[in-house]
């Protein structure tokens, strides 16, 4: 893939330094594992929903934490003894895992449940008030008309 020089962009923008950064990391060859599968979907105007595929993890056996700006979710199976049984052949992945998720700025975590194999976790984006677009009144400097005075003599 090509490699684009983003250095023209720092010198025009202010407060996307984060943005370009994730960008050059785009193009780096994909290092991350692919277990578990997940989606992430819009589920409303500042909402969104992130669905893992953890099949056959326990809740004790799961973990999520938010620390800036990073959702890191991390999945650790408890050791089988070998009474537990021996198997013929095993396709169900009993790995541990650890995914994490670059979060926008002022996005919250609402929720995490864990329901039918998949772990969904709720995220909202809330825009403090200070941030939110807000319109000025342009003020009004129009001189007022000068009155000519008439000198009667």
């Amino acid at each position: 893939m090509r490699h684009f020089d983003f250095s023209p962009l720092y010198r025009s923008t202010v407060g996307f330094d984060r943005l370009f950064t994730m960008l050059d990391t785009l193009g780096q060859p994909d290092q991350t594992q692919s277990y578990p599968p997940y989606n992430i979907e819009r589920t409303g105007e500042n909402a969104y929903r992130i669905t893992m595929a953890v099949a056959g993890f326990a809740e004790s056996e799961l973990s999520i934490e938010a620390r800036e700006h990073t959702l890191t979710v991390k999945g650790e199976k408890a050791e089988e003894t070998a009474e537990d049984g021996r198997f013929l052949y095993r396709g169900i992945a009993k790995r541990a895992f650890e995914r994490r998720f670059q979060l926008a700025d002022h996005v919250e975590i609402r929720g995490a449940q864990l329901k039918n194999g998949l772990l969904h976790i709720d995220l909202v984006r809330e825009i403090p008030e200070a941030m939110k677009p807000r319109r000025i009144e342009i003020a009004s400097t129009a001189a007022q008309p000068k009155q000519i005075e008439a000198h009667t003599s």
